[in-house]
């Protein structure tokens, strides 16, 4: 039985998702002065989460968060960890910290080849808005957009 859990993401979290960052994303990665960024923005406009697994980190997820919406920054599951839920716990977990801050709706992308991804989201009841055309550089994959109205 694993030890799992989910807590904050702090600056000493950077390097475990900075490798998280690239074996998902490749050439696409944020960097990490990116990702330094957004923590900085913590709590005020921004929630970043990691999901810890047997006291290594194994997932992440951000959400950023203005006016009354709310934006899914990003999520990922390490490739060895993914199938069991995981990303649908961090998914949880920003959808009610979204909720707590008011947001009444909340937007994402998903790349147009992630079919995993998507329905994940269509599971939590995020429909598709739009396409943002070759949105992903360098890949040039297309961005599904989606949005959840929050009840």
């Amino acid at each position: 039985m694993s030890d799992t859990g989910i807590r904050p993401m702090s600056t000493a979290d950077l390097p475990a998702a900075m490798v998280l960052e690239h074996e998902l994303f490749g050439d696409e990665s944020w960097t990490e002065g990116m990702l330094r960024e957004e923590l900085a923005a913590m709590p005020g406009t921004r929630h970043y989460i990691v999901l810890e697994e047997n006291g290594s980190v194994v997932g992440y997820a951000g959400l950023a968060a203005v006016g009354g919406d709310g934006d899914v920054q990003t999520i990922g599951v390490s490739a060895a960890s993914q199938g069991r839920g995981l990303g649908a716990a961090l998914l949880t977990e920003l959808l009610a910290e979204a909720v707590r801050r008011g947001c009444r709706r909340v937007f994402l992308e998903v790349r147009a080849d992630n079919e995993p991804a998507q329905r994940l989201y269509e599971r939590f009841g995020f429909v598709r808005i739009g396409v943002r055309k070759r949105y992903y550089q360098p890949s040039g994959v297309d961005a599904i957009m989606m949005r959840r109205d929050e009840p």
